[in-house]
């Protein structure tokens, strides 16, 4: 093996102590391979001990709740009194097979939380076109630390090896640290040091309930890819701040799943979206640093690493067409061939690639790239028959 394939293949030691065995991570999605109540499927253990048998270093999967009334889709995990532990603790023992870990994304999606199964709230009331939420009250704002913490704890309990604070994409502390978002005028509003208080709150609350030796990643994003949004010259100073924290890994995303905003996933691009961004981060911090979205290919992956912009590199639909991927990488394999759609609908991809990945879970062939259609509809009839699940579960 060459000096550059060694580069993807190297272990990384994070600032907890805990090792990585390569660089290549399977970042969090929202697989929705939830029951409908908040506890996992069976077959969600076995997509994620399909992942670790691939190869990667980690898998975090996305959008794990601590509060059913703020959740994104009824697909998603929820830690809390009613969580079916035992299907929990099989999820994290087969998704840490092969030298793997299997993180949880700590979720709220606030703003966007599912008007079918939440109640929207977020730092500023909105009444738009698609997007309708509450001002979330100061008392509800300082008891949010608290909760993140006891969702890390019950995640660290439930043997998951890490969790990634989720502050991008237009969720909930993405939307504080956001001026479009949050039109706040009190101390967690206002100046960036206002409206990052929270992230950082987070974070160190996290910490305080896993303990020293436990990995804490966040999930930043470079740019909210909307007018008047969370922007670059700000994502810096966060990090810049987030340097002074104990969190072992800065996850760099972007975009919003803002109503009529294009997602950074579904952008076309020749390579990483934010890896010019990660160039101009790398100084203004120790941390080990992820690159996330338009890595396709194996050189480029090499190519980011190489640059020294970034430690680890961050993967997602590559892994959904192509679960052994690390595998083929590391044997001089081919690269993932990924469809083409046409003028595919808001959110249709991201639903594509869901339904991609129920057919992993369950080893079946899935959806043909000219089967959008068929697979939104799939989609979106599960999330209909979840619903009524949910809202019997956690009596809304």
């Amino acid at each position: 093996m060459g000096g550059a394939m060694t580069a993807l293949f190297r272990p990384l030691t994070l600032p907890c102590g805990v090792v990585l065995k390569n660089r290549l991570v399977k970042s969090a999605m929202s697989d929705s391979l939830g029951d409908g109540r908040g506890n996992p499927c069976p077959v969600q253990a076995r997509l994620y001990e399909r992942w670790a048998e691939g190869g990667v270093a980690v898998s975090i999967i996305g959008e794990v709740q601590g509060d059913p009334s703020v959740a994104e889709k009824p697909g998603n995990l929820v830690l809390g009194p009613s969580s079916d532990e035992v299907n929990l603790r099989d999820l994290t023992r087969r998704g840490a097979t092969n030298g793997a870990q299997l993180w949880a994304q700590l979720g709220h999606a606030g703003a966007m939380a599912h008007p079918p199964i939440s109640r929207p709230r977020g730092p500023s009331a909105l009444n738009i076109s698609g997007l309708n939420c509450d001002a979330m009250t100061e008392a509800e704002i300082t008891a949010l630390p608290a909760a993140f913490a006891r969702t890390a704890a019950m995640a660290k309990r439930l043997g998951f090896g890490g969790v990634q604070v989720h502050a991008a994409h237009g969720f909930l502390l993405s939307q504080f640290l956001s001026p479009l978002f949050n039109q706040r005028s009190d101390a967690w509003g206002g100046s960036l040091s206002h409206r990052m208080r929270l992230t950082l709150e987070v974070v160190e609350a996290v910490r305080a309930a896993v303990g020293t030796a436990f990995p804490v990643a966040i999930k930043l994003n470079a740019t909210d890819q909307l007018e008047g949004g969370f922007e670059q010259a700000e994502a810096l100073e966060v990090i810049s701040a987030l340097d002074a924290t104990t969190v072992d890994l800065i996850d760099i995303s972007g975009g919003t799943y803002f109503p009529g905003a294009a997602s950074a996933s579904d952008r076309v691009s020749s390579g990483p979206y934010f890896l010019e961004f990660a160039a101009k981060a790398r100084p203004r911090t120790a941390k080990p640093l992820m690159l996330n979205g338009g890595v396709k290919t194996r050189a480029q992956a090499v190519a980011a690493l190489d640059s020294g912009a970034v430690d680890v590199i961050g993967l997602a639909r590559a892994l959904v067409l192509d679960p052994v991927l690390p595998r083929h990488w590391q044997d001089n394999g081919a690269d993932p061939a990924f469809p083409r759609f046409t003028s595919p609908p808001e959110g249709g991809v991201t639903a594509w690639y869901t339904m991609q990945m129920t057919a992993l879970a369950e080893g079946t062939p899935g959806f043909d790239s000219d089967d959008l259609a068929a697979a939104i509809d799939a989609y979106d009839q599960r999330d209909a028959a979840r619903t009524g699940l949910w809202r019997e579960q956690f009596a809304r």
